[in-house]
């Protein structure tokens, strides 16, 4: 019998831990642990929402600029029927703060998981719904009021879809790589671009007789598939580790959305200033095509649905590489970058459309969307979930980027406005553009740099953090 009381012995995990070693599964088996982080599943299951929603914003965006001015408005006026269908596009927006707010409150209480579920069916039925509706040629008014409930419930669900999924992927991202695997969010956004522009091209070239009868509904009833796909994965995926720890069900908080706006509305306002860097992407996608085909340029329609399809597709590459480079080098640096280029080469897609010059058309888009606008699609997903703790960081990207792409969304209306008969009507609107990346990019100045802040630690204020 020793006089000496020994320690107490370490377990196996705290032995392992102490050594730095990965958990092997039959440790794990030995003591209750941290649940396991899925970054490549993760990644996969916001890559498909998010094709899936992108893949309806196109839809319906094509859709706006070249048949429901046509079926779902009365005749007369041509410049007020596209104005209306443009302001249907844009109401959409308007319920994506609403959408943003009720769901992320079940995000942020309940589980990541279960509120993207549910906002995965309601964009699905919502797409497919409006693939059925009459025209105002057989039920009047009634088509229109149709048309803009469909929209609310894409905008609703919408407004959650992009900030559960960046959450959701972020937090169970390995440290020093969370830029990268956040990225697929948004290359999900260049994979449904180039989905609904495949199906839309061919409907296209149809007579238009054809196209406007029922040509345009079938991109919407071909939602089904990538919906039935998406909920599959996302049945299939677990809650983030952090948020597991960050919630205890034997205390019931209040209301995140509260919480959030209480402690952190500056970066909830950063983040809506921020978020005007996507006017761009309304801009060039929906009323830089409506401009183009219209009667004042009369380029054709297939043409310029396969310059997004191309400008836009090739950022499925370029996406993930801004990732890895904010990874590396900071998420505001990559940002910054985006913002200027964007600025520049929107003068010049304008410029080459309003000159019909086809091969600059593709130049500047390139660089427009491709390798500029990838910046912002790379980053944003993770630059912004990056600014807020665990307990409200699903509510605090939520209501920031919502409330910020409510001017996004009525983009094409405002530059539909702005833009002057002749050849160089394009500049309003290219100016509007600018002045949405200035003030973007100051609100970006502004925020902390985050890509190597400890995923714990993300949000916390600079006392409570704990030195790596």
């Amino acid at each position: 019998m020793g006089l000496v009381q020994e320690p107490p012995a370490l377990d196996v995990r705290e032995t392992a831990v102490l050594r730095g070693d990965v958990l092997e599964p039959d440790i794990q088996n030995q003591a209750e642990i941290r649940p396991a982080k899925m970054p490549r599943k993760a990644a996969l299951a916001s890559f498909l929402g998010s094709t899936l929603e992108y893949y309806d914003f196109f839809i319906y965006g094509t859709a706006a600029a070249l048949v429901f001015p046509k079926i779902f408005f009365p005749g007369g006026d041509p410049v007020v029927a596209l104005l209306g269908a443009m302001a249907t596009f844009g109401v959409g927006y308007l319920a994506r703060p609403l959408g943003g707010i009720v769901m992320s409150h079940f995000g942020d209480k309940v589980g990541r998981k279960q509120a993207l579920m549910i906002t995965l069916v309601i964009m699905g039925v919502a797409s497919i719904g409006i693939g059925f509706l009459p025209t105002y040629g057989q039920i009047g008014y009634w088509a229109t009021a149709l048309l803009l409930v469909g929209r609310l419930a894409q905008g609703f669900s919408a407004g959650a879809e992009a900030a559960g999924a960046s959450t959701l992927t972020m937090e169970h991202s390995p440290e020093g790589r969370r830029g990268f695997f956040t990225s697929f969010v948004m290359t999900g956004y260049a994979s449904g671009m180039v989905l609904s522009t495949v199906v839309f091209i061919p409907l296209a070239a149809l007579p238009e007789d054809q196209l406007l009868s029922w040509g345009w509904r079938i991109p919407f009833w071909l939602s089904v598939v990538v919906l039935g796909v998406a909920y599959w994965i996302r049945t299939r995926l677990e809650e983030p580790p952090v948020f597991e720890e960050a919630v205890d069900p034997a205390k019931p908080k209040g209301m995140p959305a509260a919480e959030v706006l209480k402690t952190q509305w500056r970066d909830v306002l950063r983040v809506a200033l921020v978020m005007l860097f996507s006017v761009m992407q309304t801009t060039f996608t929906v009323y830089a095509l409506a401009y183009a085909t219209g009667s004042s340029i009369g380029l054709d329609r297939t043409l310029m649905l396969t310059v997004n399809a191309v400008t836009i597709g090739l950022s499925m590459f370029t996406i993930p590489l801004a990732g890895i480079i904010s990874d590396k080098f900071g998420r505001k640096k990559v940002l910054l970058v985006g913002a200027l280029g964007c600025a520049v080469t929107s003068f010049g897609y304008f410029w080459a459309i309003s000159e019909h010059n086809v091969p600059l058309i593709f130049v500047f888009g390139f660089l427009n969307m491709s390798v500029f606008y990838s910046c912002w699609n790379g980053v944003w997903t993770v630059f912004f979930p990056e600014m807020f703790p665990a307990a409200v960081r699903y509510s605090g990207m939520a209501i920031g980027s919502q409330v910020g792409l409510i001017l996004t969304g009525f983009a094409p209306v405002i530059a539909t406005v702005l833009a002057q008969p002749g050849p160089g009507g394009w500049i309003p609107v290219a100016s509007f553009t600018v002045v949405c990346l200035a003030v973007s990019a100051i609100a970006i100045a502004t925020a902390k740099e985050t890509h190597r802040t400890p995923l714990e630690e993300l949000g916390l204020p600079r006392k409570r953090r704990v030195s790596a």
